[in-house]
């Protein structure tokens, strides 16, 4: 079988409309590889915040992408862990700040180029589930299996909220929404490879749905 052959399932969305969550659970049932494409640039941010880089030297920053290893393992407990540079960062990629480094640096067309050969290389047998928010656009446009999910703003506020506090993290609701109400502007107006749907994605509203009717109804999209 050849890479082009491999099935792939994107999907797509904006933060909070539980594509990673999705992502993971349908990857298990069917077998497959999963690919986290936004804990890519996260990761990067993150080596970039430790090498003490200029954010806005896209130079400087296409060069850690080239330099920094990524690798995503599942604990005993079944959760994905992301190692960079063979550190564990998975809870420092789960905060704001680097959710915020990984959108200001997705911007730029020189890091989305030398990232994109390294999220297609995920692309292997039996198949690929990836989450992210230009998946079934622009890294995997062949792909045979499209979703886009949603949720409305204010819920996806509450879910990232109700994340963080029960990690301890010290946040509020209002914050929260200022936060992925600008980064929905950010990431549907940037230049490059801005969030959108792929025409022939079929679309999830999730707002008020459970995990395991989401999860189902991806699953009939892929026929499974």
């Amino acid at each position: 079988m050849t890479a082009s052959e491999v099935p792939v399932l994107t999907i797509d969305g904006p933060s909070g409309s539980g594509k990673g969550t999705i992502s993971r659970m349908v990857a298990r049932r069917l077998g497959w590889h999963y690919l986290d494409s936004g804990a890519l640039y996260r990761a990067v941010g993150v080596a970039a915040a430790w090498g003490d880089l200029d954010l806005g030297d896209a130079g400087a920053l296409v060069r850690c992408t080239f330099d920094t290893a990524i690798d995503f393992r599942e604990d005993a407990s079944g959760e994905l862990r992301v190692l960079v540079n063979g550190n564990d960062a998975t809870d420092e990629l789960r905060t704001e700040t680097a959710g915020a480094v990984a959108s200001a640096i997705a911007a730029m067309p020189e890091v989305r180029t030398a990232l994109m050969d390294r999220q297609r290389a995920f692309r292997q047998p039996p198949g690929l589930v990836t989450d992210g928010r230009d998946m079934g656009t622009v890294i995997f446009p062949d792909a045979p299996f499209k979703v886009f999910l949603t949720a409305s703003a204010g819920e996806r506020a509450e879910r990232r909220y109700k994340q963080l506090k029960d990690k301890g993290v010290s946040v509020t609701l209002d914050g929260l929404l200022r936060e992925i109400l600008a980064r929905d502007a950010r990431d549907a107006n940037r230049a490059v490879a801005p969030l959108r749907p792929a025409g022939d994605a079929v679309h999830i509203d999730t707002t008020g749905i459970g995990i395991d009717e989401v999860v189902e109804r991806v699953l009939n999209v892929v026929g499974a």
